[in-house]
């Protein structure tokens, strides 16, 4: 299997001063910049498959959304992430197709790439843990922890495969956990219990590659001594009671049954070498790697963007006023909570995670998704047949914050048809119809409001704060069901006011239903900004006001008395049973 091009092999003649050029083995942190930022950053995806609604609505759609709100709010914050294209899952992908690692990894980098710009989910930074620079930020880091003695070669026991002729990594290894009995266990996690796996423990292993059942031998490694961090980890657990329950439980789970060290090097010809002499052959685990992708591409971040300065990234990531924030699946709870933490405290200088927002499973129709079965909706296809708001609506409205949720074609479409075009278009589509009817696309003045009216204006305000805190704690299925809140009272409000009767015998009672509702209509387009980033601005075109911009949360209406309007036009169209039907027959 070749290498990739990208490989860096750091031998003993440039180890020491590969070290010594460590930026943290300076005593004094250079911050550039003490205003308060946000690292956002979504678990990097592996770059061997296609992107489905799984991955999306575990990680990346809550991330973009949270992003998007705190600029919205005038945080300085930037999203963060790339491809995780080292370790095993590659290599297995290879295997099956007979072709190189490289293959795999450009091709779906790529795929990727696209389904989250057509997703409109938008990264500052989307980078590549296969590049350069990446693999000497992993390398830096393992020799810093290697030099403080966090890190020791151990020889121990690891399956290996007669009929391949080659020691088996984790995910080359499959099995029966011993945890829970599930018979979707890996060798490094089971995909069930979420708990972490020694592969020599697994119930009837056998090779990934061959399904040959393989033989224990010995090997040498290098192991990071987790347990050193227990009291740490606990300490850094206890101070953050904001996580969420499963990201507690999970900790507490494995502080508990006590750490243990884990291996952090694995026998592949494809990753980060190890930057050790004695280590040749031997590549760093994917785990330890890819989270240090979220330095490394904030280096990248800061290096390309020509509005900031190439030190801008530690700003990020050596800044008591700044904080880091990882959107996850509760797969990688242990590695963002735990190991994650504990290789940083290990390292020094770098700010620990403020926050760990992990979500639980989306199931479709009851069954675990599965790319192997092809039981899965996929992002690239959905794409070629709607657009984008619709699915980010109904996975927010169905966000398995607390639980494993479930997504049905027919649930997606009943929630299109009646939330997103009964509901919140409707609401939209009538008041600007109203204004173009009646005062020629003027905003009429309010005149005498009625209790109703102000009822109305108070409630924008009650509403807008609500949504505020809600996402603040990253609750956004409940801020969602608060925007949607709103755009019911709004509706209700029409219903009673009844501008379309007043207009006869009593046109400034029309002018001021009419004006009150146009003012929810711009509440609307601000607070469903992050949730429909593209309806929110298809409504601002038609409101005819500027796209919002840094801080637009905190400014007073921008909608006056005399501004003119443009025509209405629909929001959200509603999805015929043909078409969904198609969609649902190809799940069967």
């Amino acid at each position: 299997m070749k290498k990739s091009k990208n490989w860096k092999i750091i031998n003993n003649s440039n180890i020491h001063q590969l070290f010594k050029e460590h930026p943290y083995n300076k005593k004094a942190k250079q911050v550039t910049d003490k205003t308060n930022k946000t690292l956002i950053t979504a678990a990097l995806p592996y770059a061997n498959g296609k992107l489905h609604i799984g991955h999306i609505a575990g990680a990346y759609l809550p991330a973009d959304t949270c992003t998007r709100f705190l600029r919205l709010k005038g945080e300085n914050a930037i999203f963060i992430c790339g491809s995780d294209e080292n370790g095993v899952p590659i290599t297995v992908s290879a295997a099956k197709e007979n072709v190189t690692p490289q293959v795999i990894i450009d091709r779906y980098h790529e795929i990727n790439k696209q389904a989250f710009a057509g997703m409109n989910i938008n990264f500052d930074a989307y980078h590549r843990t296969s590049c350069s620079d990446h693999t000497e930020e992993a390398q830096k880091f393992f020799l810093e922890l290697h030099q403080k003695g966090h890190v020791q070669r151990r020889t121990t026991e690891q399956l290996y495969c007669d009929s391949c002729e080659r020691f088996l990594p984790d995910r080359y290894v499959e099995g029966t956990c011993y945890h829970c009995k599930s018979e979707l266990a890996k060798g490094d996690q089971c995909e069930t219990c979420g708990k972490m796996i020694d592969a020599i423990k697994l119930i009837k292993p056998k090779c990934a590659i061959c399904g040959k059942t393989p033989e224990v031998k010995n090997t040498d490694h290098w192991f990071f001594r987790l347990d050193n961090f227990e009291k740490e980890l606990k300490t850094f657990i206890e101070e953050r009671p904001y996580f969420r329950d499963n990201v507690k439980r999970f900790s507490n789970g494995l502080l508990k049954q006590g750490l243990i060290a884990r291996a952090i090097t694995r026998d592949l010809s494809w990753g980060v070498p190890v930057p050790l002499e004695e280590a040749e052959g031997k590549v760093l685990y994917v785990w330890f790697d890819a989270p240090i992708g979220y330095i490394s591409f904030t280096k990248k971040w800061a290096e390309e963007n020509t509005n900031v300065n190439n030190n801008e990234w530690k700003d990020y990531w050596i800044n008591d006023n700044s904080k880091t924030i990882h959107f996850i699946g509760k797969d990688n709870i242990v590695f963002h909570s735990i190991v994650w933490p504990a290789m940083l405290m290990s390292h020094g200088g770098y700010n620990l995670p403020h926050d760990v927002v992990a979500n639980e499973f989306l199931n479709i129709k009851g069954a675990k998704t599965s790319t192997s079965r092809n039981y899965a909706v996929w992002i690239d296809e959905y794409l070629e047949l709607f657009s984008a708001d619709p699915l980010r609506y109904y996975l927010t409205a169905i966000a398995p914050e607390g639980s494993d949720s479930d997504f049905s074609w027919e649930d997606f479409q009943t929630r299109n048809n009646s939330e997103l075009a009964d509901n919140l278009g409707n609401f939209i589509q009538r008041n600007i119809a109203f204004a173009n009817k009646y005062f020629d696309g003027i905003v009429p003045s309010a005149e005498n409001l009625s209790e109703d009216a102000k009822n109305m204006i108070a409630e924008i305000e009650i509403a807008k704060a609500e949504i505020e805190k809600l996402l603040k704690k990253h609750q956004y299925k409940q801020a969602l069901q608060r925007v949607m809140k709103l755009s019911q009272s709004g509706n209700q409000f029409l219903e009673n006011e009844k501008p379309w009767s007043a207009r006869k015998d009593n046109i400034k009672k029309c002018a001021m239903a009419v004006n009150t509702g146009l003012k929810v209509v711009e509440a609307l387009s601000l607070v469903m900004a992050p949730f429909l980033p593209e309806s929110s601005k298809t409504l601002r075109e038609m409101l005819n006001l500027p796209a919002l911009d840094f801080s637009a949360w905190n400014n007073n209406w921008q909608l006056k008395t005399g501004d003119k309007i443009n025509k209405q036009t629909i929001l959200f169209r509603k999805f015929d049973d043909d078409e969904i039907a198609v969609q649902a027959q190809k799940l069967e």
